[in-house]
């Protein structure tokens, strides 16, 4: 008698288990502290944007510290910083991970693609209908999202649910970082110096080889990637690329008897230098933009600003829950037990926080125009601000829905 075939389904969310649930909670308690801090900086640098000593704040801002003013250093330097934890992120989810298998990767991968791709698209759509075609080119801003204020959203209003919609959020930002460095290198590289760009993947391949041979000495890191990042930067390539390929290049496999590996040790070392300092400061320079009645008014008129915020709050929220569906449908996978697809919505929803890489490409966009670029910024921090108040209304709800269901 023949046997029954029984087909394992795949879990669309599978929960995270042992170190690497261990791992989550650690990254959620820096990043809620993260985001607080930078929700902190946001509200300083609007307040003394807008009081009577604006023009102290821009003065601090625009003041110059060797090649760079404080602005530039804060964005290409510091934010530097970020991207490198993200780089570690990213090489730790690949190779030990929620990305080492396709079957759990896919979709949170193609849901944060699609969380990228459809925001641009309504925002070209918004613009293009406008007739004013001039600002396009900052299509790229409402695809990013922002892991340290989601994360610090998530933790506040969803603190009870299963920690496998964390995970997926982690895994989706993660995603969601690797493409928005990409479009930053690829798209807003208006020069490219070839030489430069060949010393510094000549010392990233130093740095590969360092890694290969064990070698732990900080003493020569740090110069190393210094010397790397002012490589990339004088390359034309954005100088926080420099971070995300060094995280890259991180061992993130630990030697028979070494407890952590490098990347492990790096990023807890790091990331609280990434959420306390690096983020927060980027955000207190970036984020001083006029809110009164007029400058509100001149934003709700704009196109690109409007385009801005449509693909926040509904690009971002139908890009990522469509893609997750899609995929889940399309490939015959489960959603977790624990999780209903109205879960997944409000993560879907919180994925319109779009604050740090918005504001950054804001500036790449629109750094020729102050006033445009001030005006999409204001529009990014509305928009992060009713992303965040629609996905708390979600997640205040579901656990609502749990309580009485439980009871």
């Amino acid at each position: 008698m023949a046997r029954p075939t029984v087909r394992i389904r795949r879990l669309v969310l599978p929960d995270q288990t042992g170190a690497e649930r261990s791992f989550l909670g650690d990254v959620l308690r820096q990043e809620t502290v993260g985001g607080a801090l930078l929700l902190g900086a946001a509200v300083i640098a609007l307040v003394w944007a807008n009081s009577p000593w604006h023009a102290g704040y821009e003065h601090v801002r625009e003041f110059a510290i060797g090649p760079l003013s404080v602005e530039q250093w804060a964005a290409d330097g510091l934010l530097a910083i970020f991207f490198y934890v993200a780089g570690l992120e990213l090489k730790r989810e690949l190779v030990t991970g929620s990305l080492r298998r396709l079957s759990l990767a896919l979709v949170p991968v193609v849901a944060a693609l699609a969380g990228m791709v459809v925001p641009a698209l309504l925002y070209v759509a918004v613009v293009a209908g406008s007739g004013d075609r001039s600002t396009l080119g900052g299509w790229a801003v409402p695809t990013a999202t922002d892991i340290a204020f989601a994360l610090a959203v998530l933790a506040v209003a969803g603190s009870a649910l299963p920690a496998a919609l964390r995970a997926f959020l982690l895994t989706l930002a993660v995603v969601d970082d690797l493409g928005a460095i990409t479009v930053i290198a690829v798209f807003f590289t208006d020069h490219l110096d070839l030489l430069a760009l060949a010393a510094a993947v000549a010392l990233l391949g130093v740095y590969a080889y360092l890694q290969r041979r064990r070698v732990r000495t900080p003493w020569i890191y740090l110069p190393l990637a210094i010397a790397v990042w002012w490589f990339v930067h004088e390359s034309g390539v954005h100088a926080t690329v420099a971070g995300v390929a060094l995280g890259l290049l991180t061992r993130v496999r630990p030697d028979p008897g070494e407890e952590h590996s490098p990347a492990e040790r790096l990023e807890h070392r790091i990331r609280p230098l990434s959420a306390g300092l690096a983020v927060p400061a980027f955000a207190l320079f970036a984020a001083g933009v006029p809110v009164s009645a007029a400058a509100l008014g001149a934003m709700v008129r704009d196109p690109a600003a409007v385009g801005v915020m449509v693909g926040l709050v509904v690009g971002k929220a139908v890009g990522v829950f469509g893609g997750a569906w899609l995929t889940a449908t399309f490939t015959r996978a489960d959603l977790n037990p624990d999780l209903e697809w109205r879960d997944l919505f409000a993560v879907a929803a919180l994925s319109g926080i779009g604050f740090t890489v918005s504001l950054l490409v804001s500036d790449l966009a629109f750094g020729s125009d102050p006033a445009e670029a001030a005006r999409v910024k204001a529009a990014v921090l509305t928009a992060s601000l009713v992303a965040a108040a629609i996905a708390v209304v979600l997640l205040r709800l579901r656990l609502r829905a749990r309580q009485v269901t439980s009871s």
